[in-house]
């Protein structure tokens, strides 16, 4: 098991101030992604990369290693996900540790569940030529029949082509579901890109799905995790 899981963690999020650190049904949000990671045996190391001393501190407590501080040049609000487990991947073969695979965590993931990161990891082990595998979702409607506001504030249709085709006559349309990234170290250092031929989804249902960017996403995801819960399929 030649694994690790990475967890970005920055100090600075803007949109919800503080928010890996902010209690989830009482929990501190990242400590939930730490948890997922350490409880499915999967890793050999969950290692958290952040700027943030209190966000290390509290990574640590939780089991999690922190074995280098991220640099400010890849803490701000431009820097992707990729450029982030580049470096610490980088990082931790500077300190004498290379790994075949690291799956990228998100902190902000408390729907996350251990089964689908192990699906993603069965999809890379069973198909050697490709690069990534990560959670992804099926749009509620069909992207096709997606409108938009035109510079008058009437509705448009973004793909006029589309207008009279049934819903039911279009093919499904897949979103980034914001949870996991499984990736080949190689992929990760070498900048490939995600979204692309090389990759492979791990498809969740639309219900264990809620991307955390706005304190609008956060409501959503408190009423999911306490419908989840009550039935049983999250603890």
């Amino acid at each position: 098991m030649n694994n690790v899981a990475i967890i970005p963690a920055r100090g600075g999020s803007k949109r919800i101030p503080r928010k890996n650190l902010k209690p989830f049904d009482g929990v501190p949000m990242i400590a939930r992604s730490i948890k997922t990671a350490l409880d499915s045996g999967l890793f050999a190391q969950v290692v958290v990369s952040t700027d943030d001393e209190g966000i290390a501190e509290l990574a640590r407590a939780c089991g999690a290693q922190v074995p280098f501080m991220r640099p400010a040049a890849l803490a701000d609000d431009f820097t992707g996900t990729a450029a982030v487990i580049a470096h610490a991947l980088e990082e931790l073969q500077r300190q004498g540790r290379d790994f075949d695979l690291a799956c990228c965590i998100y902190a902000t993931a408390p729907l996350l569940q251990a089964r689908f990161l192990q699906e993603g990891l069965s999809l890379l082990q069973q198909h050697p030529d490709r690069s990534f595998a990560f959670s992804v979702c099926d749009f509620g409607f069909p992207v096709q029949r997606a409108m938009t506001l035109d510079d008058q504030g009437a509705l448009t249709a973004l793909y006029p082509e589309f207008r009279q085709t049934r819903s039911q006559d279009l093919p499904p349309a897949y979103q980034d579901a914001g949870q996991f990234y499984w990736g080949r170290s190689s992929a990760w250092l070498h900048g490939e890109v995600l979204y692309s031929s090389q990759s492979l989804p791990v498809i969740l249902p639309r219900y264990l799905v809620q991307d955390i960017d706005t304190l609008e996403d956060w409501k959503r995801a408190e009423y999911l995790y306490a419908a989840l819960k009550a039935g049983g399929e999250l603890k």
